[in-house]
């Protein structure tokens, strides 16, 4: 079989409800923390590899990048699929304007899309400016982001600024006009010298044009809604099946935990609804001494907490204690003492029985993922914003939520671990 779609998320969390919301489509997926790992799994029609890619230096984007890309070109996809944040997470220097370089020149590809909107979750670009619900993304929370802030709204502004390649704009109007005209004005772009085109898109009708648009062109991008409206198009070109049963994932028994990075507001939100029910740990890194005296702590805390129940333990802050933790460390330097704190967390907890995980927030998930040595996941079925399960391939698996900061109802923490304890997809 020949596979279809060979997915390059920049983060866990967004490759995770990106396979989701294939299978949930009836399309089979494999799931890889590792570019290697694609040689080794069953092929399925789409083959996903995710890795920690968003905030690191651009030339090891890059490089990691490109071994996913290489990889995938390998066993035979038809199209790459670059996956980034709805909010375009992302600096001047990168990542996702020099990775999506990268990809053109490995596929040989003249051109590339950009569809980071998510109508579902009030995420649209309109005349290249993004959107988060009502407010333009520069006066939204997400300009207080404290790895990525995006101040300018320009999308086109943004990307130019990441890469040489010139950089242009698919208007509404011609996403929602006729078809020919649209393909007729991409091709127009190319012979004018643009290669990546920012598309306006607000309804998910505008997914649907921008999916037939980008069928056949080698490399795509964007977040994961647009995927969705990829499997009718393969389907009518006999690509793939009809629809197969969506996998059962197995019930998982052990302890339950929420261990949380992420300081979106969302974030802070669920923590603040889970701790009507249950305990939280609020560990304030500018307050420790270390890593390991933190993680002791913890654990001893949570010792005393989990036979009752589920419990959370969190780095999560607001701005203004995330202000003050990158004034004393630096905002690497507080990036990833707090991930090496939650990451030693993950596998002492797994060591005492700890078998249910949600995790919030992409960095802290592909630390996560790291450092418990997950290499492959079986995914469920997409069940919302933020909120997809999946499963370890073992004897005796784990099961995992990685949840977005910035996504999932307020209450999701303490269902979702419940959920956990039955079999579904």
């Amino acid at each position: 079989m020949q596979p279809i779609f060979g997915v390059i998320a920049d983060d866990l969390t967004g490759g995770m409800e990106t396979a989701s919301m294939l299978v949930a489509l009836g399309v089979g997926v494999g799931f890889v923390t590792r570019p290697e790992m694609v040689a080794q799994i069953p092929l399925q029609p789409a083959m996903v590899v995710a890795q920690k890619t968003r905030v690191i230096p651009a030339p090891d984007a890059v490089g990691k990048s490109d071994a996913a890309a290489r990889a995938l070109l390998a066993v035979g996809v038809r199209q790459l699929f670059f996956k980034y944040c709805a909010t375009f997470d992302s600096t001047d220097q990168g990542n996702i304007g020099p990775v999506a370089d990268r990809l053109l020149e490995l596929a040989g590809e003249t051109r590339t899309a950009f569809c980071p909107s998510a109508p579902e979750v009030g995420r649209s670009v309109f005349n290249g400016h993004l959107f988060v619900g009502s407010q333009l993304v520069s006066e939204s929370p997400k300009r207080l982001d404290p790895l990525t802030p995006m101040t300018d709204p320009d999308l086109v502004r943004v990307l130019q600024r990441q890469t040489k390649s010139r950089v242009g704009l698919l208007p509404h109007r011609f996403i929602r006009g006729d078809f020919q005209a649209l393909r007729e004005y991409a091709d127009d772009l190319v012979e004018r010298g643009i290669r990546h085109m920012i598309a306006d898109a607000i309804y998910e009708e505008d997914l649907d044009a921008i999916a037939a648009l980008t069928l056949d062109w080698k490399v795509m991008t964007g977040n994961s809604p647009i995927t969705q409206h990829y499997p009718s198009l393969w389907r009518k070109r006999g690509w793939l099946d009809e629809a197969r049963q969506k996998p059962d994932l197995p019930a998982v028994d052990g302890a339950g935990v929420v261990l949380s990075g992420s300081c979106a507001e969302r974030t802070l939100e669920q923590l603040a609804a889970f701790e009507q029910s249950r305990p939280v740990y609020r560990i304030d890194i500018t307050k420790i001494e270390s890593a390991e005296g933190a993680i002791g702590a913890a654990l001893s805390w949570a010792g005393k907490h989990l036979e009752s129940g589920p419990v959370a333990l969190a780095t999560s802050a607001s701005n203004e204690d995330v202000r003050i933790a990158q004034e004393k460390y630096g905002r690497d330097g507080a990036a990833h003492l707090a991930e090496a704190i939650l990451g030693g967390l993950a596998i002492r907890l797994r060591e005492a029985g700890v078998r249910r995980f949600v995790v919030a927030g992409g960095e802290t998930s592909g630390t996560i993922v790291e450092r418990l040595g997950i290499d492959r996941l079986r995914i469920g079925s997409y069940q919302g914003p933020g909120i997809a399960r999946a499963t370890t391939e073992e004897e005796r698996p784990i099961a995992l939520c990685l949840k977005s900061g910035k996504l999932g109802p307020v209450e999701m923490f303490l269902p979702t671990l419940e959920s956990m304890k039955n079999a579904g997809n």
